[in-house]
């Protein structure tokens, strides 16, 4: 699911909108930041939707199988155990996938090679072989094919990843996100009853979730030109040009939780932004952020302008 680490990376997605766009409508980036959340959890649909392709394709292969020239007694007798699977059974009665599926109109029909291609790699798979040929299954057993094919059929295949890719803008960014929603639906999926087994939900909380990265946002962007002086004070001897954006827009957030988010811990705000600084801006970021953050958070404390609530949260 998403973590504090994966919405700040949300944010200064938006900021980074924000900036390049000419700082247009404040409440039009808030709803793009929203929907790009919502896109998450649309991903994660396309996806299982696709694991139930997958599986469905079967019955299709079966019937073409059965109609060949000259069909072998398997080819009549196809096996479609995989059909009777108890976490593909209970997924396609769940509601929230059901309405999932309605609400973005998921259906795989414009690539049809895809599932077909995916299947066959499934079927060519010992580990399916095996699935087909054991019995006394249980929810977990069947589970366990149903990550096999998710983790070894669909993620290892370069087709899937360049339709997501091409779906989903934030695809390299959210991949690890979906990974994670989807062993989150394993966890839960394991119930014989398929109205007690749920989907995954995007966040923790989502309510408090959402406050945070719309706080978050509205308070960098209204307080970006003290935030900016601030940084500009600490950054002299570096020409503008230099500094990578991506730097500013993070030393900004940071500066926004250290002023106006009073329950987070500044180790915390300053740890999150270094870890994210690692992946979405230069190899030397990190230290640089790291330096100029330090400096700012001397002169706020002595100023005494961080106020946080609770014991430990300043040091």
């Amino acid at each position: 699911m998403l973590n504090r680490r994966h919405l700040r990376v949300k944010v200064l997605q938006a900021l980074y909108a924000y900036h390049q766009t000419g700082a247009n409508s404040v409440s039009q980036h808030e709803k793009n930041l929203l929907q790009n959340v919502d896109k998450v959890y649309e991903m994660y649909i396309w996806m299982l939707s696709l694991i139930t392709e997958v599986i469905e394709y079967a019955t299709r292969d079966a019937e073409e199988r059965a109609h060949k020239h000259l069909p072998t007694a398997d080819d009549l007798n196809a096996n479609l155990k995989i059909l009777s699977n108890r976490f593909y059974t209970s997924l396609i009665q769940n509601k929230e996938y059901l309405a999932g599926i309605k609400k973005y109109k998921v259906e795989w029909n414009f690539d049809p090679e895809l599932v077909k291609g995916l299947f066959k790699a499934l079927k060519a798979a010992p580990e399916y072989e095996e699935y087909l040929q054991k019995s006394g299954d249980t929810i977990q057993t069947d589970k366990d094919i149903i990550k096999f094919i998710f983790k070894k059929v669909i993620l290892k295949s370069t087709l899937a990843e360049q339709v997501f890719e091409e779906k989903f803008i934030f695809w390299p960014v959210d991949k690890e996100v979906l990974q994670a929603l989807i062993a989150k639906t394993f966890k839960n999926f394991s119930f014989d009853e398929p109205a007690k087994n749920k989907l995954a939900e995007t966040t923790g909380n989502w309510d408090e979730d959402r406050e945070f990265i719309v706080n978050l946002l509205q308070a960098t962007i209204k307080h970006d030109k003290d935030y900016q002086e601030m940084i500009g004070v600490k950054t002299q001897n570096w020409e503008p040009e230099r500094i990578a954006m991506m730097d500013t827009l993070l030393m900004k957030m940071a500066i926004s939780e250290f002023l106006n988010f009073n329950s987070i811990p500044v180790k915390v705000t300053i740890n999150e932004y270094l870890e994210i600084s690692k992946e979405f801006s230069t190899p030397k970021s990190n230290s640089f952020i790291n330096g100029i953050l330090d400096k700012i958070l001397i002169e706020l404390k002595e100023d005494k302008k961080i106020r946080k609530t609770g014991r430990g949260l300043i040091e």
